[in-house]
């Protein structure tokens, strides 16, 4: 057995079912043990190693598992620095094997060498160890899995292509060796009874109390809703906890921030206590006031405590075991005027979006575009959004329902992750339908390349429907909007226009679906047809860049000097952009339309 032969089996007994990779000499050790071991595990080809960390980041946010991916030495191992810091930021489990050059040409300026151990000692701080000898192996391997796991992190093995053709020696019962053991249990710390009776103490003194949660709370669901009808809180969620809890609760207002609703804004601008739960959330300014709420924090990870908000408690613990200790000892609030509010907000909200939807615009308004996709999503969806304006739709019009899951690029907002999250999470989920909702820009930049991985696989998929929506606006639009509302600069051509691709002609020549959507009129029929497909499918939705991605909480100034910035920069475009400015000034500045 070599050492190659080993790697492969250890990641075997550790469950490791696919790892996403890119081919290359730096792996060629590691390719023939693939052959030798008949694919097993599945070695997922993708079409560049960005892409291939991408897929391992949103097979593990969409399997609960931890992702795995594989590359080559130098310009493999450093494209997958990107997905990898997407990983970390996100605190997504992932571990890359890499290659790298043979340990008699290090320090040579050798082909393709790169110092790996300095390039990754950021990316994965927690662990990265390079093999030199046999015997190193089970234990890095172990520990990188084990680490990846438990701490939620990006950890790095890196696999000089010589070590990798060397016999297997396992290390020896002697000293100046390591031995080691496959598995880790699962945990669930807990905090101290005196802690959970101060939080309790915080969260029953207040009339007006607000929830926030992130994903660390996606497995305390059922806790979270208890502890919300005890208190008489409405709950807000950050976009990578979107789909923690139902939408159709009518006490979550949604999404949280520059891409959030208006009755979170409201809620944390009024509440006098808060509870975040697994979450850190990095926007203070759509948290209550200093000094406005008594807050508590519960999180798992003692470095993310106490960093977004003057908590009055940090509690370090495990969100569903923390929360089903504390809810004895909450008192039932009985006063429902301030939850009554709160529902009503929230239903007046999706009034707003419906409106929102059906502003005409040149020639499809984007917000419409997701706005039918919420009614006719299939209960068991897994949808992705790319960085961009693509996401504020996502945020604010797609309502999350009973087993429905959601993900973005949270922390590091990259562009191109949508499409390949996606293929990422149909590997752990074959039987569920995917969408994923992309700009032009992230599309042209990552997602046409992956669709060939989309239909290299899909007849593997026991469900193979995966929908890419692509906002064909020809605009780099959510900088565009930056510029504007920030900068109060029109539209910069050389940096923001993009050229116009027939995606769905391309999505055609790949074997698969796609039709392209130009009239209001056949939004609808296109999901349905996208969603009724045997293979996956591409819907080319040509959407109007002069719809603006105003935030819930936006002044008059702000949107008057954003209209002002477009229409000096194209006064063509006057009429469409003013009765878009008016229909949101209606929905959020009561008074202000005129």
């Amino acid at each position: 057995m070599k050492v190659a032969d080993y790697v492969l089996q250890r990641l075997r007994e550790w469950g490791v079912e696919h790892v996403f990779a890119y081919p290359g000499d730096g792996i060629n050790g590691l390719l023939a043990a693939w052959g030798r071991a008949k694919d097993v595990p599945r070695f997922i080809q993708a079409r560049h190693e960005e892409m291939a960390a991408f897929e391992a980041v949103g097979y593990a946010k969409f399997s609960g598992r931890t992702g795995v991916c594989a590359a080559t030495s130098g310009p493999g191992a450093i494209h997958l620095l990107n997905g990898l810091y997407d990983a970390k930021l996100d605190h997504v489990p992932v571990v890359a094997i890499v290659g790298q050059t043979d340990r008699s040409a290090m320090g040579g300026s050798y082909q393709q060498e790169v110092d790996l151990l300095s390039l990754y000692k950021d990316v994965a701080s927690e662990y990265c160890q390079m093999v030199t000898v046999p015997a190193q192996l089970p234990n890095v391997l172990d520990r990188a899995l084990r680490i990846a796991a438990t701490r939620r992190t990006v950890t790095a093995v890196i696999i000089p292509a010589d070590v990798q053709e060397l016999d297997h020696v396992p290390p020896a019962h002697e000293f100046k060796q390591v031995p080691s053991s496959l598995g880790v249990s699962r945990y669930a710390p807990v905090p101290a009874d005196e802690e959970l009776r101060r939080a309790a103490q915080i969260l029953n003194s207040g009339e007006r109390p607000a929830i926030l949660v992130g994903q660390g709370a996606r497995h305390a669901r059922a806790e979270v809703e208890q502890v919300a009808e005890l208190l008489g809180a409405g709950v807000a969620k950050a976009l990578l906890g979107k789909d923690v809890l139902p939408d159709t609760l009518p006490y979550v207002t949604g999404s949280i921030g520059l891409l959030g609703t208006r009755p979170s804004y409201e809620m944390m601008r009024d509440c006098d206590t808060l509870l975040v739960v697994g979450s850190s959330f990095p926007y203070t300014q759509f948290l209550p006031e200093f000094g406005q709420a008594r807050a508590v924090q519960i999180d798992i990870e003692p470095t993310m405590v106490g960093l977004r908000y003057p908590f009055e408690l940090n509690i370090v613990g495990d969100a569903a075991e923390t929360l089903r200790r504390l809810l004895p000892l909450l008192e039932p609030h009985r006063d429902g005027s301030w939850r009554d509010g709160i529902e009503a907000g929230t239903e007046r909200w999706w009034e707003v979006m419906e409106r929102r939807a059906a502003v005409p615009a040149h020639p499809v308004n984007p917000e419409y575009v997701a706005h039918q996709l919420d009614g006719l999503l299939p209960e068991n969806a897994i949808v992705t959004a790319d960085s961009g304006s693509a996401a504020n739709w996502y945020a604010r019009h797609l309502r999350m329902r009973d087993g429905m899951r959601g993900s973005l690029s949270g922390t590091l907002a990259t562009m191109g992750p949508g499409v390949p999250y996606l293929i990422g999470a149909k590997f752990a989920h074959p039987d569920r339908p995917g969408v994923a909702l992309v700009g032009d820009g992230a599309m042209q930049m990552n997602g046409m390349a992956e669709l060939i991985t989309a239909a290299k696989y899909y007849h593997e998929w026991s469900d193979p429907r995966l929908v890419v929506a692509v906002l064909n606006n020809q605009d780099l639009n959510q900088v565009t909007w930056e510029m504007r509302a920030m900068q109060g600069a029109p539209q910069f051509e050389e940096s923001q226009a993009i050229p116009d691709v027939r995606y769905a002609d391309v999505a055609a020549l790949f074997g698969l679906g796609g039709v392209r959507v130009e009239r209001p009129e056949d939004v609808g029929p296109a999901w349905r047809q996208a969603l009724g497909a045997d293979r996956p499918f591409v819907i080319d939705f040509r959407t109007d860049p002069a719809v603006p991605p105003i935030p819930p909480h936006a002044t008059w100034e702000q949107i008057k000097d954003s209209a002002s910035a477009l229409l000096h920069g194209d006064s063509d475009r006057g009429n469409v952009v003013r009765q878009g400015l008016k229909a949101k000034v209606q929905d959020f500045l009561p008074g202000g339309a005129d």
